[in-house]
């Protein structure tokens, strides 16, 4: 019992840290949103470049040569993908948004579907449908007029990662607060 108290309470740490993440992420975004379109675009082209290193070097040290090519080929779509988005910044941001709808969407849809497994408390599952409501209508927005500029997207990824935040924090004070009862049940018992 001991165990899987410390485990609810590392999971509750560990959301706790989220939620505090996407706050400050999603502040960041509101207050400067065309700073935050531009580290978006740059990171991605990080990204890229990283995982074209990766690919190269499990290419060169596969036996098989099979591997080799598929390894380097998604090294070099990857090494094209950063240089696309350092050079067209603005189409990236365009594509970068509908990623984000579809990573929105996805999310929203598993956040409704975990409503339907056993064990929730009606708190919890209240937030996960109005997290998954809002996480679909975020998709729906961004699907809808992607042409409004990443700027928009911005500033409602910062708003939005700002409630996903808060309802993360509030997920981790349940996590917590089934931890002490869990402890308390296990004295009793002990």
């Amino acid at each position: 019992m001991d165990t899987k108290g410390s485990l609810v309470g590392t999971a509750s740490k560990a959301l706790v840290w989220r939620g505090v993440l996407a706050i400050a992420i999603g502040a960041v975004s509101v207050i400067w949103p065309d700073i935050t379109v531009g580290a978006f675009v740059i990171l991605f082209a990080v990204y890229a470049f990283i995982a074209a290193i990766m690919d190269a070097t499990r290419a060169f040290s596969s036996a098989r040569g099979g591997s080799v090519v598929g390894h380097l080929l998604l090294s070099v779509l990857s090494l094209a993908a950063g240089v696309v988005a350092l050079i067209w910044p603005g189409p990236t941001a365009v594509v970068l948004t509908l990623i984000v709808g579809w990573w929105a969407l996805f999310t929203g849809l598993v956040e409704i579907a975990m409503v339907f497994t056993s064990g929730r408390r009606a708190g919890d599952r209240a937030w996960l449908i109005l997290s998954g409501l809002v996480s679909i209508a975020f998709a729906v927005a961004l699907f809808i007029r992607p042409d409004l500029g990443a700027l928009s997207l911005a500033t409602v990824f910062g708003l939005y990662s700002i409630f996903y935040g808060v309802s993360t924090l509030v997920v981790a004070r349940e996590g917590r607060q089934l931890q002490h009862t869990t402890q308390r049940v296990a004295a009793a018992v002990s």
